[in-house]
């Protein structure tokens, strides 16, 4: 069935927002203090993040493709398996969707946002963090997290007829790549992901809120988008 592209951006509005407030959600009952999942540990966010991709694509892979990614989005159009009149639609529902999300979490974990006074723990719960105060060293992260990204996406739903039997791998995948490269700086992997929610880290008036390090903010927007490319065009010329 084919969907317009009003309902197949509804369908990444919301697919982006499920995966920002469960995956970023997972990063605040860990970091926020008071909560029931303070100092629960890392990997607790790579199960909260993998999930959180996973649920939202079995939900719309076969509406919008459940890209939920720009880095996708773009990486598909480069390719030529994604209109390019479409791609700033893509992006902009995607967007919007991670800033609804990341409010979901504001509004629900408001009482410890305001007993946290850790800003960059207040900040890890919106966005990437310049954690080692190196821009190369979280542009490496971000390329090479995408690009296992996107290769694995690509290589698991391509030619299938039902894609989302294998976006369960995807969520695997995911938990896997937030668990391995997610050490120095919190991964984005996905432009929207961090830009929507730092967005809207600028303007929350939080106790304790500190900067948003939009100085940083460029490195979660190319670096993934040229790993995800990268990793489309090696699997389109190769496989």
């Amino acid at each position: 069935m084919h969907y317009s592209l009003f309902v197949r951006c509804i369908a990444e509005l919301i697919g982006t927002a499920v995966m920002v407030a469960l995956g970023n959600g997972s990063v605040a009952n860990v970091e926020l203090k008071g909560t029931k999942g303070y100092h629960g540990g890392w990997i607790l966010i790579g199960f909260g993040y993998g999930i959180g991709v996973m649920i939202p694509a079995l939900m719309f892979a076969t509406i919008s493709g459940a890209q939920i990614n720009p880095a996708m989005t773009v990486a598909m159009a480069v390719t030529g398996n994604f209109p390019w009149q479409e791609v700033i639609p893509y992006i902009f529902a995607q967007t919007v969707g991670a800033i609804i999300g990341q409010l979901v979490i504001v509004l629900a974990y408001k009482p410890y946002y305001d007993r946290t006074t850790d800003t960059e723990a207040i900040l890890g719960t919106f966005s990437t963090i310049d954690a080692a105060n190196s821009q190369l060293n979280g542009f490496i992260n971000e390329f090479v997290g995408t690009f296992l990204l996107v290769l694995g996406a690509v290589s698991m739903t391509v030619d299938k007829i039902d894609p989302r039997a294998d976006f369960i791998g995807l969520g695997f995948l995911v938990m896997c790549l937030v668990i391995s490269f997610g050490g120095p700086t919190g991964p984005a992997l996905n432009p929207a992901r961090d830009i929507g929610p730092r967005l809207l880290h600028a303007i929350w008036p939080f106790p304790h809120k500190g900067r948003s390090q939009f100085a940083y903010s460029w490195v979660p927007i190319v670096a993934p988008t040229a790993g995800a490319i990268a990793a489309a065009v090696l699997y389109q010329q190769v496989f």
